[in-house]
């Protein structure tokens, strides 16, 4: 009796074996996929990159009663000027409403005018100033005058507000990852982005300045001399910040 259950033990041994290796071998491959397919970037330098492209610099200006440039918008005027000289690619275009009420066709023509007096002024060329029409809405609504040139900025290369997981428990694996959303973060890289007045400043940094020479002089004479070229801070007969600090 004791026969036919030995051969049945030695049987089942190497099923057993083979079931356990195939069990092993399936649970790493299903790890492996599952950590390469869903993996992403942590750092939000690498999720959201800030990216130079050219891009559309665009200012509106909206005509008065009377058909002049008054000073807020004359103000936007000159700083847009200058940044087109500076910066800007192609032609500077004005695009002028049309369609708009008869009352208003007068002043839109002398804003028009008075924005060419001021672009010739701020030295931008005659060669390099385009006006052109573009037809509106509607006669009921305010319509600007719209300037419009080409110029290299910074910005995010992808859309903010994107969110490829879920944010509930529907993903258990994505909870207990402790890793960032995707979309944390790119708020701020739009931001930072949109106040960088040289786009060239995230690529490189910029030289140094010219020395002042005659301080740079004086500063070495006084080495010389033994005395020290620091600059002493005076107020009401005080020789520096510090006793000015402790006294209080």
């Amino acid at each position: 009796m004791s026969f036919p259950a030995r051969n049945l033990v030695s049987r089942t041994r190497p099923i057993a074996a083979a079931v356990l290796v195939a069990a092993l071998l399936g649970a790493c491959r299903a790890d492996r996929v599952a950590t390469t397919g869903s993996t992403y970037p942590i750092d939000v330098r690498t999720r959201h990159p800030i990216v130079l492209a050219d891009a559309d610099r665009s200012l509106d200006i909206f005509p008065t009663g009377i058909g002049h440039v008054d000073p807020r918008q004359r103000a936007d005027l000159e700083a847009f000027f200058v940044e087109y000289r500076r910066y800007g690619r192609g032609l500077l275009v004005v695009e002028v409403p049309r369609g708009v009420a008869p009352a208003l066709a007068g002043p839109v023509a002398q804003t028009g005018e008075a924005i060419r007096r001021l672009a010739a002024e701020m030295g931008v060329p005659p060669g390099g100033l385009r006006v052109v029409s573009y037809p509106i809405a509607s006669p009921t609504l305010a319509s600007p005058l719209r300037l419009s040139f080409q110029r290299m900025q910074a910005k995010v290369a992808d859309k903010c507000g994107l969110w490829p997981r879920d944010l509930g428990v529907s993903d258990l694996r994505a909870d207990w990852s402790n890793e960032p959303t995707w979309n944390l973060g790119c708020a701020m890289q739009a931001n930072v982005a949109a106040q960088v007045a040289d786009p060239i400043d995230l690529v490189r940094g910029r030289p140094e300045g010219r020395i002042d020479t005659i301080r740079r002089t004086q500063d070495i004479g006084q080495l010389r001399e033994g005395k020290d070229p620091s600059t002493r801070w005076r107020q009401d007969g005080k020789a520096n910040v510090s006793s000015d600090v402790k006294s209080q």
